[in-house]
């Protein structure tokens, strides 16, 4: 906590910045984890392909 104090200014921030980067490295993980679940499911992946189609990302 004091390495973290020090560079971000105070512990506040330093426990705001912990809290912050937890947080992204959890829905970091989340849409890991969908990813594979969707490129494992036939379905979901044909809907994917047609979304991008339709917003002209894929042909």
């Amino acid at each position: 906590m004091r390495a973290l104090a020090e560079e971000f200014g105070s512990r506040s921030e330093a426990v705001r910045y912990a809290l912050l980067r937890t947080y992204k490295e959890r829905l970091i993980e989340q849409a890991k984890s969908d990813a594979a679940r969707v490129a494992a499911d036939p379905d979901d992946r044909a809907e994917m392909l047609a979304i991008q189609r339709f917003m002209g990302v894929a042909e």
